[in-house]
């Protein structure tokens, strides 16, 4: 198999070229940033690249954005991508634009060189190989926006102005109803985000957390749906 690295780890990289080599592959180039890729993957006809998620000069979302980037130029090429942890969003907007070949792993598995050179030969095969903890972690915010969409267009507009730190009687103004009514919302969205009555008193906090994950609910002030 022909394969290109794309790890801007000198000791990684070089671990990466060896491994695969010693088992029989071919590494038609190991790069140690994306500004070449393009150009690389072009001239090398590649049948498995494998990428970084963050990459220089920012390490962001270089290696994710290249990732997409040679997906469109070369929908049969098969892509691995390596992360030190689990980048949720990344992972999903990964998972959602690839339609070929993908793989998604902690690089922690890159360690196991048994299990990393099978997901490697799955990959090219025409599999789709997600780390166990990313699987995880995509399934959570699946959970979290099924709890999310349970809340009426009112309650989403209250768990809103929640997030923003406002007063009950805060809500009852931004919204023109009685502090009366915006209390039986907040307990209603207590009792649909599945924060139960403690102590501490801090379900405000935990609902207006739940809002933000969910990536925030634009406030509104129609009737209940």
């Amino acid at each position: 198999m022909r394969i290109l690295i794309c790890e801007d780890s000198a000791l990684l990289r070089e671990g990466l070229v060896r491994v695969l080599e010693d088992v029989g592959h071919t590494v038609v180039a190991a790069l140690a940033d994306a500004s070449r890729l393009d150009e690389t993957a072009d001239q090398t006809s590649p049948d498995l690249c494998i990428l970084d998620v963050r990459l220089p000069p920012t390490w962001t979302d270089e290696g994710i954005r290249a990732a997409l980037a040679l997906r469109s130029r070369h929908p049969a090429l098969a892509l691995l991508v390596l992360s030190q942890y689990v980048e949720e969003r990344y992972a999903a907007d990964l998972i959602a634009a690839s339609a070929g070949s993908l793989g998604y792993l902690l690089k922690d598995r890159v360690a196991d060189v048994s299990d990393f050179l099978e997901a490697v030969d799955r990959i090219a095969g025409g599999a789709t190989v997600l780390d166990p903890e990313v699987v995880a972690q995509l399934l959570s915010r699946r959970a979290r926006d099924t709890r999310m969409q349970r809340l009426t267009d009112r309650e989403a507009s209250v768990l809103a102005l929640i997030a923003e730190g406002r007063s009950n009687q805060a809500i009852a103004r931004s919204l023109h109803v009685s502090e009366g009514s915006v209390e039986k919302h907040i307990t209603a969205v207590f009792q649909k985000l599945g924060l139960e009555p403690d102590e501490s008193g801090n379900r405000r906090v935990l609902a207006a957390l739940a809002h933000i994950e969910h990536g925030g609910i634009p406030p509104q002030t129609g009737a209940d749906r």
